[in-house]
């Protein structure tokens, strides 16, 4: 398999657009999940009212366009990308993307200071109960 071919993830977190309300992420959502399926991108989104954490996993190819895609969304600001890299399987197989929100206002602020490894290993906290 080539490299653009190769199963790949990657995990960013943002906010949302000041000019955004709270409701839009259901349109995000509801979007993103036919989107997602049409690219073969599977994974979960976090929402805590204000800021996103969001793990996607596709070919390489499709996740870095989709990531570029995501900067580029005015419904977003400050995406910044912690992890990103080849993945072995799948974490969300059964979800184009799942979505859950976090009742800790200050968890994805945490996450923002971290990255590879470390975001990682609190994004896996974060999903909590959902599909491993």
């Amino acid at each position: 398999m080539t490299p653009a071919h190769s199963l790949y993830e990657a995990l960013y977190v943002s906010t949302l657009a000041p000019d955004q309300p709270p409701s839009v992420v259901a349109e995000i959502a509801g979007r993103a999940r036919v989107k997602n399926a049409s690219l073969g991108i599977t994974g979960l989104l976090v929402f805590d009212g204000m800021r996103f954490c969001q793990q996607l996993e596709g070919t390489q190819k499709e996740v870095l366009k989709l990531t570029e895609r995501i900067r580029n969304d005015p419904r977003h600001t400050g995406v910044e990308v912690l992890h990103h890299g080849l993945l072995a399987e799948r974490r969300f197989r059964q979800f184009s993307l799942a979505f859950t929100s976090v009742d800790d206002p200050d968890a994805l602020a945490r996450m923002e200071q971290l990255d590879g490894e470390a975001a990682l290993a609190a994004f896996e906290v974060l999903r909590g109960d959902l599909e491993p």
